[in-house]
């Protein structure tokens, strides 16, 4: 069956109690002033000075901060002409460190290729003392023993200057390089894959530890008349 009674406004407006089947608690207190008052200025940050005393509080202004002393425009441009010229200083200090390194790296470069250099030429002094040999004997040597004499001369030469680094170009047979032979002169080619080969040396060329010292100057076969 439905309820249809209503409360009355009256009821409401007077402060009457509601009373529900769950049941209610009692009425919060009226909006008002907290009775502790103390609790609330106590939070509040306005309500109590700061706790620092107004003159330890730093003060700027056009000098910086108030208490330190400020550094003079005279001391202060002393101080900077002091400073450039212990910078002026150094810098002469490195660069006549600087001179004197270089000078004496390009003194043991040099020194090291006359040491270099002196090794080469006491290799070469027992060559040397062979061909005074045979200077001496060629009068009464015959052409056999002179000749065999040369030829081990002239092997412990190369020997010693391969030793050294020297590499010798002797491209008979080979294909034609322009940047290690230098071609004098043409011949017709008698096959068609002997086309740009050497064909003779004329003057054997030689490269150093790797670098041309001189072209070897050749013959070429060439189907074309030219190299």
């Amino acid at each position: 069956m439905t309820d249809d009674r209503r409360f009355r406004t009256g009821d409401r407006r007077g402060g009457a109690d509601l009373h529900t089947p769950g049941g209610m608690s009692e009425p919060a207190a009226a909006t008002g002033p907290s009775s502790d008052g103390s609790d609330l200025a106590s939070t509040d940050m306005s309500a109590q000075s700061s706790s620092r005393a107004d003159d330890t509080q730093p003060v700027f202004g056009e000098g910086g901060v108030a208490g330190l002393p400020m550094e003079r425009e005279t001391e202060a441009v002393r101080r900077l002409e002091d400073q450039l010229d212990a910078a002026r200083e150094q810098h002469l200090r490195l660069a006549a460190e600087f001179d004197n390194f270089r000078k004496r790296v390009s003194r043991e470069r040099g020194e090291l290729g006359d040491r270099a250099q002196a090794a080469l030429v006491t290799r070469l002094l027992d060559v040397l003392d062979d061909m005074d040999r045979l200077a001496s004997d060629g009068g009464t040597a015959s052409p056999d023993s002179l000749r065999q004499a040369i030829g081990l001369v002239d092997r412990k030469l190369r020997k010693e200057l391969e030793a050294a680094g020297l590499e010798r170009i002797d491209p008979v047979g080979q294909p034609f390089d322009p940047s290690l032979h230098e071609a004098i002169s043409t011949v017709p080619a008698p096959t068609e894959a002997q086309d740009h080969q050497v064909s003779a040396t004329f003057q054997t060329g030689y490269r150093y530890k790797g670098s041309l010292v001189r072209p070897a100057r050749v013959q070429v076969f060439s189907g074309h008349g030219q190299a």
